[in-house]
């Protein structure tokens, strides 16, 4: 088994192969200070030795006196040149024994500090030692029962003793924690300097007040108690989900700051990264975690959407399909598991940002446990323990505990929303992602709710109904394990490298053709297919069952919950499909492509809308391409879209639908978050403009002055 510093040594060499002359030629631009700012950048908190004898950080110069400002920032120097090249391109039994430009290894580095400066393992290791003679063993340790056997084998091992390739593990472990700390270091400042040297703008926070949004929030009504709706509301509702769903697709395949954003929040939301029950976090911080985040998160970006369609392929069925009780029943039991499915995702991925968020001190990983390859996180606080001393985080809390099923996390959702409105200044506490994370589970549990308010929906059965969930996490399962196996290191690392010119592209293309060379096709088109062969099955099963008589169709159809077919036959059943699909791509698709409209594109006004000057101003900034790196504030888009006429009504948790008035050319209704801080900036300026345009056909050229 390999050492961790073996495989960042293995993700350095990657980078420096990648990136080696670009480096340089920053490096090389760069001033003194400019130099200090980078090697601080990604030190932590900013701390670094400033010589190689500086005590003020502790222990740190017994470990990496060579590692200090002076010799690294000064500008007439390529001492950081030279350590990530002999970094990169020597092997660790190479790094061992000797090091930059011939100077001391680490071996003999940390050998001198055991004897100058008193550096000591705090455990005794005793009668262990630590193999360096090869790669293949490199750093693995072992232990014997006893001191005589200790003498004996290390007796045996003279040669490799006496070379110092054998030592006591309590110095094995010191000379790999060196070696380790350089490394980690190493990847983090390629990072810092490509992006030092990036070509990509980067923007600054606007400082404007926010309490003029604040005021305006906290004037609001929110409706509790949704009245019933008609199948054609729900479908439209399910429709508006569906396409915000989609939209973040088509963003992370064509906009790369946008696609960068996503997955840097999932790669610093890892659970590995929650401390366990000794307060240990996984020092997980090599490039294969970057190729399972971006994985992960485009996956679950394709569930969501597909998941969504398939509610809304659904409810057009019982508004479409014949007005028969055993055909309504099937799909009200399908609409039911289906979105208590849903829940459960959106609450997972709420927890998900929660534990690395507000909520880190309240949760534990426990160590060597997994569930589905994904580390297990556990609560370790009772959250009514905090319902005096912290009501936000009482309130959060009870929508991560599991037994929180639907009906109750309405509850919960409301008081976390009346709490903001009268208490602005708690939504801050949150992270955004967390933040962000809660509108969507808002949207679900008030979908829901308004579900269970108008239909009869009938309770979650674990045995009937269940067509498209069992195939959807038998597909999940066999995507998964994909994560761990694709290599899109060329293009994705460091993260923000996504957003040079060709690198998104190159990552979803590679992505793309790598899941399809393994599944059979496409990620988009897999789910698609799942979608429109679950909806076959439901009626064919309805229709089957309405001709049975009822107790034998009953019986029958109670546990029909299909077989997976093969794996193999299944795969070369996709590919002999994939040969005769149409050249088109799946409204699910990944490829970095421009993708067709999920909904018939609306032709862009025959004639500018006539605004005033404030919302010229909201709708330029937001539909300008090239975008300039302005922000607006929700209030002031709210205004916008309230000049043009549009209603703009709150649900709970902090969600809000804009609908066109009377005469409009478009009768749909678009529905937002409202962004964490009441700020519209960066990657979630691409979103809200995204929305607009796909439903009404906007653009820069659709306002003018009034």
């Amino acid at each position: 088994m390999n050492h961790p510093a073996q495989e960042l040594q293995r993700d350095l060499a990657r980078k420096y192969k990648l990136h080696g002359p670009k480096i340089e030629g920053i490096w090389h631009s760069l001033g003194k200070a400019q130099r200090e700012k980078v090697m601080r950048a990604g030190a932590a908190e900013g701390q670094m030795l400033k010589f190689p004898t500086d005590r003020s950080l502790g222990d740190v110069y017994k470990f990496i006196p060579d590692w200090n400002l002076r010799d690294i920032a000064d500008p007439d120097s390529n001492y950081l040149l030279d350590c990530l090249k002999h970094r990169a391109t020597k092997s660790l039994s190479e790094q061992y024994i000797e090091g930059v430009n011939g100077g001391p290894g680490d071996a003999a580095v940390i050998l001198r500090s055991m004897q100058v400066h008193g550096l000591k393992h705090v455990e005794p290791f005793r009668y262990s030692f630590t193999l360096f003679m090869d790669e293949e063993r490199y750093g693995q340790s072992f232990t014997v029962s006893d001191r005589e056997k200790y003498k004996e084998t290390m007796a045996m091992m003279k040669v490799g003793v006496d070379a110092g390739l054998i030592v006591p593990q309590s110095t094995g472990e010191l000379i790999l924690e060196r070696q380790s700390i350089l490394l980690t270091s190493m990847n983090i400042v390629i990072q810092d300097i490509l992006e030092a040297g990036s070509t990509v703008e980067t923007k600054g926070r606007s400082k404007k007040s926010e309490k003029a949004a604040r005021k305006a929030m906290s004037k609001l009504t929110i409706d509790q108690k949704p009245g019933k709706l008609s199948l054609e509301d729900l479908a439209a509702l399910s429709l508006d989900q569906k396409s915000a769903l989609e939209d973040y697709i088509l963003l992370c395949r064509t906009e790369p700051e946008f696609l960068a954003h996503a997955v840097n929040a999932w790669f610093f939301s890892r659970p590995e990264l929650v401390a366990d029950e000794k307060g240990r976090r996984l020092p997980l911080i090599t490039d294969k975690y970057i190729n399972i985040a971006f994985f992960e998160m485009i996956h679950n970006a394709v569930v969501g959407a597909a998941v969504w369609g398939y509610i809304h392929q659904l409810l057009q069925a019982l508004m479409t399909g014949p007005n028969d009780r055993t055909y309504k029943s099937s799909f009200l039991q399908e609409l039911a598991n289906v979105c208590h499915f849903e829940y459960q995702r959106v609450q997972r991925l709420f927890k998900r940002f929660v534990q690395m968020g507000s909520g880190d001190k309240h949760f534990k990983r426990v160590s060597g446990v997994y569930d589905n390859g994904t580390a297990r996180v556990t609560m370790k606080t009772k959250p009514d323990t905090l319902t005096r001393t912290d009501q936000q985080l009482n309130y959060i809390l009870r929508l991560c505990q599991t037994d929180t099923n639907v009906s109750r996390a309405v509850g919960w959702v409301r008081k976390l929303d009346d709490l903001h409105q009268t208490h602005p200044a708690e939504q801050d506490k949150m992270a955004e992602s967390e933040f962000d994370a809660f509108g969507d589970l808002a949207v679900t549990t008030n979908f829901v709710q308004c579900l269970s308010t108008s239909l009869p929906i009938p309770p979650i059965n674990p045995k009937k109904g269940q067509t498209y969930i069992s195939r959807i996490k038998d597909l999940g399962s066999e995507l998964d394990p994909l994560k761990s196996e694709v290599d899109l290191s060329a293009f994705a690392v460091p993260i923000d490298n996504l957003m040079e010119p060709g690198m998104a592209q190159g990552a979803l293309t590679t992505l793309d053709e790598f899941i399809s060379s393994r599944a059979g096709a496409d990620i988009g088109f897999l789910y698609q297919d799942l979608n429109e062969e679950c909806l076959s099955d439901l009626q064919n099963q309805a229709q089957q069952q309405k001709e049975k008589s009822e107790q034998i169709a009953q019986a029958e159809l109670a546990s029909s919950i299909p077989e997976a077919p093969n794996r193999e036959i299944q795969i070369e059943h996709r590919k002999e499909k994939t040969k005769t699909r149409p050249p088109h791509s799946s409204v699910y698709s990944i490829a970095p492509t421009a993708a067709p409209a999920t909904e018939p594109e609306p032709a862009a006004p025959s004639q500018a809308f006539k605004v005033k000057p404030s919302s010229l101003e909201v709708f330029s900034t937001l539909f300008s391409n090239p975008r300039s790196r302005s922000s607006i504030t929700w209030t002031a888009f709210q205004a916008a879209m309230a000049h043009m006429k549009f209603s703009v009504v709150p649900k709970t948790g902090s969600i809000y639908t804009f609908s066109p008035p009377e005469g409009f050319n478009v009768q749909k209704s678009i529905t937002l978050h409202r962004p964490h801080q009441s700020r519209i900036e960066g990657w979630r300026l691409l979103y809200f403009a995204s929305r607009p345009k796909r439903k009404y056909g906007w653009d820069e050229k659709s306002f003018e002055t009034e």
